[in-house]
């Protein structure tokens, strides 16, 4: 699947007509209400619809919720600007680009957005557009070498174990070559206990399917 595809896919959607829980809507997000994102209402019944029409497995949406992490980390970026002005930002894993916005919106200098879902490439280029900024999507898988960048983002990027095993040497790496490196963290239970140190604390709505709380505490962390 490439990301031209996706992105076709994705603003055939957007422009549709018609509603319901299984459909993307522009909405603001709950955390974050400067930013705007193309979200459905239910991702689970989207992933079944678009799967049923394409005739073949689709990644899962992870891009079209809002995750509790991204909203912190996007909410601490947008409240504290000079993080991000001038600066060049990775955000990695980013979903539908939400904290890549964020540090758009907050005056980076330059903005990349990777995941490695074409899906999310798309949905990242549609909403940056829709919140008129600047945001480069990357699809490369990043996580054996190290970001040339000012500031690394990852928002709620640890959410199962093989994953956090590449992504936190991945950002001690980066951090040791001199990249601020910023986690939104609403604790997954991949975090070690050591080795990192509480920047903010947030108590952030959660819309993310499969919740067992309507808020989430999220810590927004950086390495000791």
């Amino acid at each position: 699947m490439s990301t031209t595809t996706a992105l076709t896919d994705l603003q055939r959607e957007i422009t549709a007509p018609g509603v319901g829980p299984d459909r993307l809507r522009l909405m603001a997000t709950p955390f974050v209400p400067e930013v705007r994102l193309h979200l459905a209402e239910d991702a689970i019944l989207w992933w079944a619809r678009m799967e049923a029409a394409a005739g073949r497995s689709l990644p899962p949406p992870y891009w079209a919720s809002v995750w509790a992490g991204g909203q912190a980390l996007a909410r601490h970026l947008l409240d504290h600007p000079e993080l991000v002005a001038g600066r060049r930002v990775l955000d990695l894993a980013a979903g539908s680009g939400l904290v890549a916005i964020a540090a758009a919106l907050g005056g980076a200098g330059g903005v990349v957005a990777n995941d490695v879902d074409p899906y999310a490439l798309a949905a990242v280029t549609v909403n940056a557009r829709a919140n008129r900024v600047r945001v480069t999507p990357d699809g490369t898988d990043l996580l054996d070498g190290v970001a040339g960048v000012d500031l690394l983002v990852a928002g709620d990027a640890l959410y199962d174990a093989a994953l956090a095993a590449r992504v936190l040497p991945y950002l001690r790496r980066c951090a040791d070559r001199g990249a601020e490196v910023l986690l939104g963290d609403p604790d997954r239970g991949h975090l070690p206990p050591d080795g990192w140190e509480l920047v903010a604390s947030y108590p952030v709505p959660t819309t993310e399917p499969a919740v067992d709380s309507p808020v989430r505490r999220v810590q927004v962390l950086r390495p000791r």
